[in-house]
């Protein structure tokens, strides 16, 4: 069984993170699926999600050995990926492994599902391979002043990264990672993602010490889904300060319907939550209200 845990590990950490699928309204990356480098075939199954959320602009992947063998190397502290298949044994063989599915059979063999690690080539040196190009369409990216503003005044922010193509708050070491500005599809949703990051921000101990950020909420819980609904009201009430939201309103409630199910588990869930989220943005915006 280690190899199916060895990916639910890591897609529930990736959920943990804040990388929720159907909320991503940036390109990522060149058209085409994750690809093995050596062979030019395309991943497939759940290897395309997992390779996808890696973040990464070049589509090509490959293992540490093949690296080496192309006169590069992986970067010092790099991570690499699990990629898994399914390989087919003997039956008395399977007997012993619980990795086998014993529910599938071919003559007398049984599918066993196994994993190796692959290393993007983005991750690597020394491999003479040309940088990718950039994807197609890339957004002529125009900063909007008063969204700029309001990011730059935020009392004690979080460091802002432009690491990954992911948009994600890490607690843990108190950052932003958002994806490049020319990668979103509007600049208005570029600074509606960022705010819904920013109002995650909010929550650390040190700031507004809200439930679901300070103490890390499982990711499906309804502790979970009430931060998101938090983040993304934040989100709309500091669109709504730099005239926006009209453009970012249809991709919010999108977003908003994928928590559907835990709104409508506890009906006073979207009124506190947009309680939160209003202290959340007057943090952002350094302004102070009575709490009375």
């Amino acid at each position: 069984m280690k190899s199916y845990q060895v990916i639910t590990d890591r897609i529930v950490s990736l959920l943990e993170e804040g990388t929720v699928p159907w909320h991503k309204p940036w390109k990522g990356g060149p058209a085409g699926h994750p690809r093995s480098l050596s062979t030019g075939k395309p991943y497939r199954g759940i290897n395309i999600f997992m390779l996808h959320a890696a973040g990464y602009s070049s589509p090509h992947w490959l293992t540490f050995k093949h690296a080496q063998a192309m006169g590069g190397h992986v970067c010092k502290g790099e991570k690499g990926w699990p990629v898994v298949f399914w390989k087919w044994i003997d039956r008395r063989a399977s007997d012993q492994d619980e990795g086998a599915d014993q529910g599938k059979r071919k003559g007398g063999q049984v599918p066993l599902l196994r994993y190796f690690t692959v290393f993007n080539v983005e991750q690597c040196e020394g491999l003479g391979i040309e940088a990718p190009a950039p994807p197609d369409g890339v957004l002529d990216f125009q900063p909007i002043d008063q969204a700029e503003r309001i990011a730059a005044a935020m009392p004690d922010p979080p460091t802002i990264r432009n690491g990954e193509a992911r948009a994600y708050y890490r607690r843990s070491s108190d950052t932003v990672n958002m994806p490049r500005q020319e990668l979103f599809t509007s600049g208005e949703e570029y600074y509606s993602t960022l705010f819904h990051e920013l109002t995650h921000a909010t929550g650390h101990e040190r700031r507004l010490n809200r439930q679901g950020v300070a103490d890390q909420a499982t990711f499906g819980s309804t502790c979970y889904g009430r931060e998101e609904l938090v983040a993304e009201m934040g989100a709309a009430f500091l669109c709504g300060q730099t005239g926006i939201e009209q453009t970012t309103i249809e991709n919010s409630a999108a977003y908003l319907a994928g928590w559907l199910k835990t709104i409508k588990a506890d009906a006073r869930l979207v009124v506190t939550a947009a309680a939160q989220a209003q202290k959340a943005a007057d943090y952002v915006l350094n302004v102070k209200h009575d709490e009375a």
